[in-house]
């Protein structure tokens, strides 16, 4: 059995991060706390994980919200096309 991600938001969640926070982006859609995992995937049984990233430099980050771009986890747009 295979879990479709839930679409959070057909828009990217644009974010001012730090460098060096560690993100773990939530790749099911079922997070409480978008684009952050909640821990939800397990909650759900999705068979999914998060992606971590560590922030390199301060930075404006477009995560994706739609949690479909071929950059996850980051937009590319792809929730223009859904």
């Amino acid at each position: 059995m295979s879990f479709e991600p839930k679409i959070a938001q057909k828009q990217p969640y644009v974010l001012e991060e730090k460098a060096g926070t560690k993100r773990a982006w939530c790749s099911c859609g079922l997070s409480e706390t978008q684009p952050y995992c909640d821990g939800s995937h397990k909650k759900h049984n999705t068979g999914m994980t998060p992606i971590v990233v560590t922030i390199e430099k301060d930075d404006t980050v477009a995560w994706c919200g739609c949690k479909h771009s071929q950059n996850k986890p980051y937009c590319d747009g792809t929730h223009k096309k859904l």
